[in-house]
């Protein structure tokens, strides 16, 4: 075979794999996108151990100042990029065979100085605040400086390398993103407990599904994800199309034919929606797993009501005890002292002052009530992770049948025998009344 022939062979072949990266694309798209809605957001005291969501502000003890805006942040990202062009004449043969030149016109961008950094920072809401491990993540920080200039600006040799690019025009690019110091941030990761104290922390997991940090909301997350799967799943078309369009013509002799063509974009389609049915499946699985994690973590909350709380009121009920009997033997000292009249035996209360004073400065109140103002609190708490670990559930169960009720996802759901959860009622508080409805 000659050059072109070799070229109709190959290229339907090359097409074919190229198309798999947009098809595997495509459905990872489809998949991050179903994440991010299934997904109910947390509040930062409703943080438990699992994949959560999370909006708020960044904030941070120690701040960083950005490269080129020189804004306070907690991370930035910065890149220098050189604008060059040049001439270039080839030579090359005909289809006649004939030696030809020709000139043709060069230009671009090179990146000729790049940098960031990043530290670990809290997201704040109207509750509290966690902590944010941001390395590993994907992180997406808003735009803080955008300029273009030449030479004469002083910009272009304070921020940028003194060396040039080859055929640089001297025209050059600063940009710079960063999460900028109480920014607005949404962030999806995995929760962990923390090493130095009981609380939670969002890091890094090699089995989390996503670990994003960005400065965009929720709904252009989610939208960007659907976007990014819609394009994926049509350069995969052209690329198959492209790909019946040199079968066709290689055997057909040279003419294309329809029919190929079609054939080829029906098969793409009907390979793209068996890993969609793949991807709606597993999801399906994930978001089930979620649920089960909601119910753990409200397990989890009851036990520990259940441990702490009789052992709480045991201890103190025994301290208040102590704190009554010692305030009455103070009270009656206080009652004999005062009651014994001069010059008759019996302890008076200037010798009983001693001892009162004594007790006094040991006991200088009593504790009994701080105490109890320590339990109310526990049992606040404890009630109040109870009721966040419900919510919790219930919204991530409530995502989960909804899944299983609008189409296509319930005839998937059908196949898999996947039923729907029960929602938790105020009635379902005790620990052992609760049974999840999953199919084994």
């Amino acid at each position: 075979m000659n050059g072109p022939e070799w070229i109709v062979v190959a290229a339907p072949w090359v097409l074919l794999l190229l198309s798999i990266w947009p098809l595997v694309a495509s459905t990872r798209a489809a998949r991050r996108k179903r994440l991010v809605d299934d997904i109910p957001t947390s509040t930062t005291t409703g943080v438990f151990i699992g994949l959560v969501e999370l909006k708020g502000t960044a904030e941070a003890e120690r701040v960083l100042m950005s490269y080129l805006a020189s804004q306070p942040c907690v991370h930035y990202s910065w890149r220098v990029d050189e604008h060059w062009s040049r001439t270039v004449t080839e030579t090359y043969t005909d289809s006649k065979g004939n030696t030809q030149t020709r000139t043709r016109h060069e230009s671009g961008w090179t990146t000729v100085a790049s940098g960031g950094e990043i530290i670990p920072f809290y997201l704040r809401d109207n509750e509290e605040a966690v902590l944010i491990r941001p390395e590993e993540a994907t992180v997406e920080g808003a735009s803080v400086f955008n300029v273009t200039c030449g030479r004469g600006h002083p910009l272009y040799y304070a921020k940028g390398p003194v060396h040039a690019v080859s055929d640089s025009d001297h025209r050059r690019s600063f940009v710079e993103s960063a999460i900028v110091l109480h920014a607005p941030i949404y962030v999806v990761g995995q929760s962990r407990e923390r090493q130095d104290m009981v609380a939670p922390e969002i890091a890094a997991d090699k089995d989390a599904p996503l670990f994003l940090i960005s400065t965009r909301t929720e709904e252009q997350v989610s939208r960007s994800y659907g976007w990014g799967g819609i394009g994926s799943g049509i350069m995969g078309v052209v690329l198959w199309s492209g790909a019946g369009f040199f079968l066709s013509g290689y055997f057909n002799h040279g003419q294309a034919n329809p029919l190929i063509i079609a054939g080829a974009v029906v098969i793409y389609l009907g390979l793209w929606l068996l890993s969609w049915v793949w991807m709606v499946f597993n999801s399906l699985i994930d978001l089930r797993q979620r649920v089960r994690q909601g119910w753990s973590q409200v397990d989890v909350q009851l036990k520990r009501r259940f441990d702490l709380v009789p052992n709480l009121v045991s201890a103190i009920t025994g301290y208040r005890d102590y704190e009554q009997r010692l305030q009455a033997e103070l009270a009656a000292l206080r009652s004999q002292g005062a009651a014994t009249p001069p010059g008759v035996a019996g302890p008076d209360y200037a010798a009983c002052l001693p001892t009162i004073l004594a007790i006094e400065e040991k006991y200088p109140e009593l504790k009994a009530q701080d105490s109890f103002l320590h339990l109310q609190k526990t049992l606040a708490d404890t009630e109040q992770r109870i009721a966040l670990a419900r919510g919790y559930f219930n919204e991530i169960a409530s995502f989960y049948n909804a899944r299983l009720e609008v189409v296509p996802d319930r005839f998937i759901a059908a196949l898999g025998r996947l039923r729907p959860q029960p929602l938790m009622a105020a009635n379902d508080f005790e620990r052992a009344s609760v049974k999840l409805e999953f199919a084994s």
